[in-house]
């Protein structure tokens, strides 16, 4: 999400919906396509998506205060908190993470207590048929901006050849390679995507790559910037195992912020998502919604409708999408869906009409 930072938003420790109510819910209401074999992503049009799931995204609180004392500044999600989502038939979870936790010393050993933090949060989440590992650093290490130096590179590279030996074998991992480039110019950022991608693919990897463009890799702002625009230099983008799909993000509110306590109108999201959909046709590749929500207003439930409406008649390039936000401290923050006890938001009957209309084709 543009231009906030997690920790800045009010946190309280809310009251996960209880896991044995949302287990028995999940009896009724999980569609037998969630639990869909990776392989899968690789196939044609399917009359929905490969994914639909929502951002579990406490792992990325904190960022001032590294690495941070697991626990208070910083969590990742458990079985208790996906249980809701699970039951709504939802079948991915975007898991934020920072680079400096997992990887204390840029080219040096990843951080084995961290690691085995995520893989224990993978596993209790392994009801979805797809994790995605966000790294959510916004195209910067320690604060200092990726600038496209041989360097940096080497750097991003190197992280992600480490997580993929690690990941390697587990297919239903996908890679987001990085949350939202920004004021770094789209060539710089093509060769830092080049040189990261083939050091993951030289480990064996098959994993699902999410590529962002620059620009908050706004969908709205696609093609912004001329020559330097995402439109321009991923034009042609090659992944050596075939298996990637881009990450863009979209949010309804005046700037495309996510900060908004209100939407533009009921269409903004299909008239800011028109370019690049066009695009995303003429380049013969899919993409994932990774970042959209809404505060629970009358308006945005209506545009939040209309968004996913135009995703699924446009679902032969829009793959997959994640819905931010959820987790346990996201306290009243308005675009959260972690249900409040057993009292579900707002948007999430939104979501939920549009999960039970997939399991039903």
């Amino acid at each position: 999400m543009s231009n906030r930072s997690p920790c800045a938003l009010s946190r309280s420790l809310g009251v996960a919906a209880g896991l044995a109510l949302a287990v028995a819910a999940l009896c009724i209401l999980h569609p037998v396509w969630l639990i869909a074999a990776p392989a899968e992503y690789r196939s044609a049009k399917m009359g929905r998506p490969l994914f639909a799931g929502v951002n579990l995204a406490t792992g990325g609180f904190a960022p001032e205060r590294l690495p941070g004392v697991y626990g208070k500044d910083y969590r990742y999600p458990d079985a208790q908190t996906a249980a809701p989502f699970l039951a709504m038939g939802m079948t991915a979870v975007r898991l934020p993470f920072l680079w400096e936790r997992i990887q204390p010393v840029a080219m040096g050993a990843l951080d084995p207590v961290e690691l085995d933090r995520i893989d224990r949060s993978i596993a209790g989440l392994d009801g979805f048929a797809v994790i995605i590992l966000d790294l959510h650093n916004y195209a910067r290490y320690r604060g200092q901006l990726l600038d496209g130096s041989d360097r940096s590179a080497a750097q991003l590279a190197d992280l992600w050849r480490r997580l993929a030996m690690h990941y390697r074998s587990s297919p239903r991992i996908a890679f987001g390679l990085m949350n939202e480039p920004h004021e770094i110019g789209g060539a710089q950022w093509r060769g830092i995507l080049d040189r990261t991608v083939a050091s993951i693919r030289s480990t064996g990897s098959t994993n699902l790559l999410l590529v962002p463009g620059v620009r908050w890799t706004g969908g709205h702002a696609w093609f912004d910037g001329g020559p330097q625009s995402s439109a321009v230099q991923l034009h042609g983008f090659k992944d050596p195992a075939h298996h990637f799909l881009f990450e863009i993000h979209q949010y309804l509110d005046g700037n495309s912020s996510g900060t908004g306590s209100d939407c533009v109108s009921e269409k903004i999201g299909r008239q800011r998502l028109a370019g690049v959909t066009r695009w995303l046709r003429a380049e013969k590749a899919g993409a994932v919604l990774a970042e959209f929500g809404v505060p629970p207003t009358p308006g945005c439930l209506a545009a939040l409708d209309d968004l996913l409406g135009f995703l699924d008649s446009n679902d032969d390039v829009w793959r997959g999408w994640t819905y931010w936000a959820a987790g346990d401290w996201w306290g009243d923050y308005p675009y959260s869906i972690q249900p409040n006890g057993l009292t579900a938001k707002p948007q999430s009957a939104v979501l939920r009409r549009h999960l039970l209309a997939y399991a039903r084709r």
